[in-house]
């Protein structure tokens, strides 16, 4: 099970630009209205809103507003209707850009996304125009600071990961979309809920960056993330851990 660099790089360089948004509250009410509504109101059945309310707590959300915006949610035609959208791209030098949104006007946002790509020099292309180069994964994260890393270890070989990076801020597991709910469930009962548990995607292939192309493509990155229907974006770029630190500074 060893670490995959690459892979800790871009949630490295993503958590840090997540701390910096003033829309962070607004894109995870976002998913619990959508994860609200894809089941039942309760989390303990309901996989997609359990994660929704971790990550919710992961960012100090007030419990009063995770629980008012599930209760506005679960209400009879209340509030907006999202659909899921991705698009897929490439970015500055090359690298693979896979955006994932929520929005009630998928018009406005493929018109925002495009728009995004065409001014920081990337292009957007057509579904699976790039994810062909990713792996889509389950992946786990828990603070390193409460569970010792032969723990998490075993405990993640025997619930039938794949893979576990430690640092020490967090130990990151990742399974395949077919265990992810078995995974997620055994390390559930041994340590309690996960701080992040959901799905996303994995790069095969990377490319590597050197700082001024890095900066091009943060712009880009930065710019997509900024957009209120844009939750989540994933990169295939590769960069030494040093050159994160300094650019997401």
């Amino acid at each position: 099970m060893a670490g995959h660099s690459q892979f800790k790089n871009i949630m490295h360089r993503k958590g840090a630009q997540d701390a910096k948004r003033s829309k962070q509250f607004a894109k995870i009410i976002r998913e619990l209205t959508v994860a609200t509504r894809s089941g039942l109101p309760d989390p303990a059945s309901n996989p997609r809103l359990r994660a929704a309310i971790a990550l919710a707590r992961a960012v100090n959300m007030p419990k009063d507003t995770i629980e008012r915006a599930i209760k506005k949610a679960s209400g009879a035609a209340s509030g907006n209707d999202y659909i899921e959208v991705r698009y897929e791209g490439y970015g500055p030098a090359g690298v693979a850009v896979i955006v994932e949104g929520l929005t009630d006007n998928r018009n406005r946002t493929a018109s925002d996304v495009r728009a995004a790509f065409s001014k920081y020099d990337g292009s957007l292309g057509e579904t699976n125009s790039v994810s062909f180069m990713f792996r889509r994964v389950g992946v786990l994260t828990y603070p390193a600071s409460v569970i010792p890393e032969d723990d998490i270890l075993e405990a993640a070989i025997d619930a039938g990961a794949e893979n576990v990076i430690s640092s020490p801020s967090e130990h990151q597991i990742t399974c395949t979309v077919e265990s992810f709910f078995t995974v997620r469930d055994a390390l559930e009962n041994r340590f309690g809920t996960p701080e992040n548990a959901k799905l996303d995607w994995l790069p095969e292939t990377t490319v590597a960056l050197d700082e001024e192309k890095a900066r091009a493509l943060f712009k880009l990155l930065d710019a997509l993330e900024d957009h209120d229907d844009v939750q989540n974006v994933y990169t295939n770029f590769d960069l030494p851990d040093e050159l994160v630190e300094k650019l997401s500074s």
